[in-house]
């Protein structure tokens, strides 16, 4: 690797982090790749790899040697996951990283519905305590799995009853994130609520997705004790249901009901709606 490079992305091989990699080498931009795994790294122009997880401080460290600005997409969902966060920003601290640019979520906070909120919260803290510079990219729901929400049956089932949510598609976040990287100084200490265009309740995304690929799609309003039931037809650990639930119940309680223009702001282009979203990623829910 060289010995310095002005940014570090991390997440590459992921939806987000390899969207703001894949813009960033269009712009000519030099990056360093941080990845679990370098074989599923992307081949990208100006582009040099480093492997490194995010609990593993001591390779997160040598990774991050003589990077300046750092995109810190968050972790995967576990149960550990603000406990990597803290790992990693400590270790991106101890290297000399001078601005991270952290993807949270809208909402966050200690007491938020949407239990994973909280730990978004948790590492903004850490962040603001670590000494380095920070920007907060706080997203909502991705408009991106709205589809990936809908049942076999073509039922999107949740106790969110009539509450909206402003989803954003991930092309926003992205080139969102990549017009902070280009300019952090600009962006120092500040927190942006990312959102689609407009917010809807689940019968209304059920109308748009019939509407849009041909499918009939509607939206049943589970109670809670039905939601919990209903999902544990998977295997997973009590946070995980959690995490599912309240996910719709924060919808639910008009915790995601927020527009802004701050997708708007970044960019210079208004966020993408539903409607768009589907047909540019081709429409179908399944």
């Amino acid at each position: 690797m060289t010995d310095a490079v002005a940014f570090a992305v991390t997440g590459a091989t992921g939806a987000l982090g390899g969207r703001v990699a894949r813009a960033l080498a269009a712009r000519g931009v030099a990056q360093r790749l941080l990845v679990r795994d370098p074989s599923r790294a992307p081949a990208l122009p100006g582009a040099e790899v480093a492997t490194a997880s995010y609990a593993d401080r001591e390779a997160v460290a040598s990774a991050l040697a003589g990077v300046r600005t750092l995109l810190m997409v968050s972790a995967a969902e576990s149960a550990d996951r603000l406990d990597q966060h803290c790992a990693f920003v400590d270790a991106a601290a101890a290297a000399g990283v001078e601005h991270v640019v952290y993807t949270s979520f809208l909402g966050a906070a200690p007491d938020a519905t949407f239990t994973l909120a909280r730990d978004h919260w948790a590492t903004e803290e850490h962040l603001r305590a670590s000494g380095m510079a920070f920007t907060f990219l706080r997203d909502s729901f991705y408009l991106d799995l709205m589809p990936a929400l809908v049942g076999e049956d073509g039922v999107i089932r949740g106790p969110a009853g009539e509450g909206r949510v402003a989803a954003v598609s991930r092309d926003d976040v992205a080139a969102s994130a990549v017009a902070v990287l280009l300019a952090p100084e600009r962006h120092a200490a500040a927190t942006y609520d990312l959102t689609g265009p407009e917010a809807l309740t689940f019968t209304e995304i059920a109308a748009i997705l019939t509407e849009r690929t041909g499918r009939t799609v509607r939206f049943h309003d589970e109670t809670v004790e039905e939601a919990y039931a209903s999902r544990r037809r998977w295997e997973a650990p009590a946070w995980q249901y959690d995490a599912w639930v309240s996910t719709y119940t924060a919808i639910a309680r008009g915790e995601l009901a927020a527009v802004t223009d701050h997708v708007e702001q970044l960019t210079g282009r208004a966020p993408t709606g539903l409607a768009a979203c589907l047909e540019r990623a081709g429409g179908s829910p399944t």
